[in-house]
């Protein structure tokens, strides 16, 4: 087993090395814990017959008296289509509510994957590579009628003036549009706890116009997304799990990155108790024009017989640390994944 060390020390450090993003779609720290949200490729990717998450984010509740929270949901399942490919299926829906003037995002996916065994058995990792894909609808919208406008102000007596109609020809929703998503996910497993993983996601690939101004549009920017991570065990009952979360987006200079590990302790019992805790850090040139730490993210996952249960906070490290006292996000995550009928033949996958 020793001589796949090196080869996984090597793929992390050269991946979590240069790993520039864009971004602007909501996301979580929890990354791993919104698969979907992530990647169509990691629908079904799971040991188990079918899986349910739940995942909230509340942020800036120290300094807003509307923050922003994002809330998600998914449901997918696999069914065996051969001897050792699986073809897979879900949903995921996703909301997102930004601030005071209460911009929120909606949508919902239907997303369909193949995984394809690569190799696998005694003598050698089991390695699989997986395609798939999302189709959706969306909406943007802003619900806050008290909104204004420069042009509402009234500069002789230096007060707002609501009653003024503004010049700006808004609408307080968009239509519905259809977006696409594409990605690919590879993986291998070379034994109890050891694994390796790396992937890629295409999003918005049809650039639906989410424009609010009447007769305008404004394409959804694309996103991309990359991973890579892992699990190395320490000996029986401890491991690691490194990860490289890297989302990108065509809207300019908007760059992240996230990166860290959980530290996984299981008993082996027969209804398995692990617990995990980790350290995540991001970084981003969102408030200044060169890159800076953003958040210090600790983590801590229950993980009970079938269920997994999350928490992390996100430690604001910017330039706003002072204004908001370093507090920045709480974020929850709630996976349960329904075991399979079969006792013999399982799907193996990679912790995440």
């Amino acid at each position: 087993m020793r001589k796949y060390y090196t080869h996984i020390i090597c793929f992390l450090i050269c991946f979590g090395i240069g790993t520039a993003a864009q971004a602007q779609d909501p996301r979580f720290s929890q990354f791993y814990a919104a698969p979907m949200h992530v990647n169509p490729a990691l629908t079904g990717v799971f040991e188990g017959s079918w899986r349910v998450g739940m995942n909230y984010r509340d942020q800036w509740s120290s300094v807003l008296d509307q923050p922003y929270r994002t809330v998600g949901a998914s449901y997918d399942m696999r069914l065996n289509v051969a001897k050792n490919d699986y073809f897979n299926f879900g949903f995921n829906f996703l909301t997102d509510q930004a601030g005071v003037s209460n911009l929120n995002q909606t949508h919902g996916h239907l997303s369909l994957s193949y995984a394809k065994q690569l190799t696998g058995g005694y003598q050698s990792a089991q390695q699989y590579l997986v395609a798939g894909g999302q189709v959706g609808a969306g909406q943007h919208r802003s619900e806050n009628p008290n909104v204004w406008f420069s042009d509402q102000f009234d500069i002789g007596t230096e007060t707002l003036n609501t009653g003024v109609a503004s010049a700006e020809n808004i609408d307080m929703m968009t239509d519905p549009y259809l977006n696409v998503n594409v990605g690919l996910l590879w993986y291998a497993l070379f034994d109890d706890n050891f694994s390796l993983y790396a992937g890629g996601a295409l999003h918005h690939i049809n650039g639906p116009n989410i424009a609010l101004n009447n007769g305008n549009d404004f394409d959804l920017p694309k996103r991309w997304t990359a991973q890579v991570g892992g699990e190395i065990p320490f000996n029986s009952e401890l491991s690691i799990l490194p990860a490289v979360a890297i989302i990108g987006q065509n809207q300019g200079a908007s760059n992240s990155y996230t990166f860290g590990a959980n530290l996984r302790y299981s008993n082996h019992d027969w209804r398995e108790l692990a617990v995990r805790i980790g350290a995540w850090f991001h970084l981003s040139n969102k408030l200044e024009n060169s890159l800076h730490s953003d958040a210090f993210i600790i983590t801590g996952i229950l993980e009970l017989d079938r269920f997994n249960l999350g928490i992390s906070y996100d430690i604001n490290t910017s330039s706003l640390a002072l204004a908001t006292n370093s507090r920045g996000t709480v974020e929850l995550s709630f996976i349960y994944i329904h075991p399979e009928a079969r006792r013999r033949g399982k799907v193996k996958c990679p912790n995440f």
